[in-house]
């Protein structure tokens, strides 16, 4: 569980924190209380030379032992029935000679004792010795306390961390239970938690951009499901009834409506085949293995106008003006240009020229046929869009649809106009290229 995991990783953190706090608090509370003692062991030292330089005797303390050695070793204690010190060779030298001093710990009945000793004015040395009971009671005493202090610490950061985490972790529950929603109904109209503006709040926003996608391509899916079984419906239907009559008539047609019928077999065909491969192109992109490259407009304008003028016998005019090079997928733009022409020689009287005109990141091709309403203008472009006066022309009215979606993966516009002098002019605008040919942008 995550937040199991996280409160751990919190508590231990905080735990090594606390440790070594008190840890660090005890030891200079330790190194304080021995510097204290010390400093009382040299205080009581000099005290007990300087009342016996006076001939007067020190008062007792319970956490003292005071003796007086002679210079030839003899010891005699300023208090009786006080256990006696041990006498080292420096404590004897000290004694004898009356100079320096003299400094070790002992055990004396159990008890550790720091031991001083100092020379006397008239010969010989005292020694002063300080217990370490009441320090060593103290410091286990403050060890003790420290340790329940650390342990309570501990626990107040285990529960806060389980409350905080707990608390940072709420969004994150409520986007993971509502993903979990939508992944086992499918349903994508399931909205999400609020966003906040933290990390969680980014990270919710960035999810319900990915859903509304979801769903807007969900939308569109099926409605391009909804119109492909619309429009495949009557060439189908016109395929299966003249299949159905050649198959009663069984050779009692007469030979030139046989032919007729063949003819509208070939042609629905022709037209079902088309719509099927505008329907295939249209749903799946083709063009997303080209890697965007500086393209020229006007040069793929010429290639497309030719091909085109030799397939249909149209002639098919370029002109240009401040031709600026875009950063696109070539074969994207040539299908574009394609489409565009397509629906030119489609929608032109014979005899009328077809004019491709490039200005700038601009490329529109303009025709004599019968115009484009302004109220169509923009619904030419939606997916089996057919006017009102178009009805009996062949096509699938996928042609533009499929130029918008190219257009606008390259972060690029349509439009469809006026053209001067009657007809239409249709065509897509595209930003400008800012830099080499390898710094390509992705694809909307």
């Amino acid at each position: 569980m995550l937040r199991t995991k996280i409160t751990v990783l919190v508590v231990a953190a905080a735990a090594l924190a606390i440790a070594v706090t008190a840890f660090a608090s005890f030891r200079n509370v330790s190194d304080v209380v021995a510097d204290e003692l010390e400093r009382g062991l040299e205080d009581r030292t000099d005290t007990v030379v300087t009342l016996l330089a006076a001939d007067r005797t020190p008062p007792e303390r319970d956490d003292m032992i005071e003796q007086v050695l002679s210079p030839k070793g003899a010891v005699r204690p300023l208090a009786p029935g006080r256990a006696e010190l041990p006498v080292s060779a420096g404590d004897r030298r000290v004694a004898r000679t009356g100079e320096g001093g003299s400094r070790q710990d002992v055990v004396v009945s159990g008890t550790e004792y720091g031991i001083l000793t100092r020379p006397l004015p008239d010969g010989g040395a005292v020694m002063v010795g300080q217990s370490y009971r009441d320090a060593v009671r103290l410091e286990r005493d403050f060890l003790w306390r420290i340790s329940l202090t650390t342990a309570a610490a501990t626990g107040l950061s285990a529960l806060l961390g389980w409350l905080a985490v707990g608390r940072i972790l709420r969004p994150v529950r409520r986007l993971v239970r509502t993903t979990r929603r939508i992944t086992g109904t499918q349903d994508l109209s399931t909205p999400l938690p609020p966003a906040g503006k933290d990390e969680i709040g980014q990270l919710t926003h960035s999810f319900d951009t990915m859903l509304s996608a979801l769903r807007r391509s969900r939308a569109k899916e099926q409605e391009l499901v909804h119109n492909a079984s619309h429009e495949l419906r009557t060439p189908l239907t016109s395929v299966r009834g003249s299949a159905e009559l050649l198959q009663r008539a069984r050779g009692r047609l007469d030979p030139k409506d046989e032919e007729k019928i063949l003819a509208t077999l070939v042609t629905e065909a022709v037209a079902l085949d088309d719509l099927v491969r505008e329907l295939v192109e249209l749903a799946t992109d083709r063009y997303t293995e080209d890697e965007p490259t500086s393209v020229d407009l006007p040069t793929l304008a010429e290639d497309s106008a030719g091909r085109h003028s030799r397939r249909t016998g149209r002639a098919i005019t370029v002109t240009t003006a401040r031709p600026t090079p875009v950063h696109a997928r070539t074969r994207a733009l040539q299908r574009c240009v394609d489409n565009l022409l397509n629906n030119a020689v489609k929608f032109s009287p014979p005899d009328t020229p077809i004019t491709v005109h490039v200005d700038g990141c601009q490329l529109s091709v303009r025709d004599q046929g019968p115009g484009i309403p302004p109220a169509e203008r923009q619904a030419v472009f939606d997916r089996f869009y057919r006017g009102p006066g178009t009805q009996a022309t062949p096509g699938s009215g996928l042609g533009l649809a499929i130029v918008h979606d190219l257009v606008e993966a390259e972060h690029g516009t349509v439009f469809a106009a006026e053209a001067a002098g009657g007809g239409a002019e249709v065509g897509f605008r595209l930003p400008p290229r800012t830099g080499g040919d390898d710094d390509s942008r992705p694809p909307a």
